[in-house]
């Protein structure tokens, strides 16, 4: 019957169980970081970018060497006998490889390598982290970064953020395929839960939506 206690009952469990639904993000979701993900040795080499500070060496030839370069906002560095040359997008042992080829034509067999001083880091290296926050922002990639390492440097969810309807966006390099999945920042961050703490990867994006009232 429609009105006995058990159909009641029924209705109450139903009706908890589509708020839960409607209160979770959609989508899979990541392992969970582990101490032994945060003691990994990088998987990455950094990709220098815009405004980055380099210095290059030249063994035997200080006259060829650069301390404290900054690449131009077009991407490109000038040094002794070498004009103009892409840097963004290399990583430093690409660069020094390709600064080695130029310099071949003067020197014999020339020893060159590149250090990154500052790191200000491409687009595709930053986190992204918009919507329901204290502080959205774009942050530069640290190797082994979590997503509570991203939520700490922003300060936090927001006061009406929906914390565990956050999503995370990441680009698939192999296929160049944007995934989707399911965060739970309000477990992680209010509910200290480490199980909903997972790694990053350069350039993922971090979405927070708003509580729906």
């Amino acid at each position: 019957m429609p009105n006995s206690p058990s159909f009641a009952r029924l209705a109450g469990v139903s009706l908890a169980t589509l708020t839960l639904t409607a209160c979770a993000g959609t989508g899979p979701e990541l392992p969970t970081a582990t101490y032994a993900d945060s003691q990994a040795a990088p998987t990455e080499e950094y990709i220098i970018g815009p405004l980055d500070q380099i210095t290059i060496h030249v063994w035997r030839n200080p006259e060829l060497s650069a301390e404290d370069i900054q690449v131009r906002p077009d991407g490109r560095i000038t040094i002794p006998l070498v004009r103009d040359m892409t840097a963004v997008g290399k990583t430093a042992t690409q660069l020094q490889d390709d600064i080695r080829d130029v310099l071949v034509q003067y020197i014999e067999q020339p020893i060159v390598s590149v250090i990154v001083n500052e790191f200000n880091s491409t687009f595709d290296q930053q986190i992204r982290v918009v919507g329901s926050t204290e502080q959205p922002a774009s942050l530069p990639y640290r190797a082994n970064m979590t997503v509570l390492d991203a939520m700490i440097a922003v300060g936090g969810l927001g006061e009406f953020a929906s914390g565990n309807r956050a999503k995370l966006l990441r680009i698939d390099r192999e296929t160049g395929v944007q995934k989707e999945y399911r965060l739970r920042l309000s477990d992680l961050i209010k509910r200290g839960d480490s199980t909903a703490n997972v790694m990053l990867r350069p350039g993922d994006t971090i979405i927070i939506p708003e509580s729906r009232f």
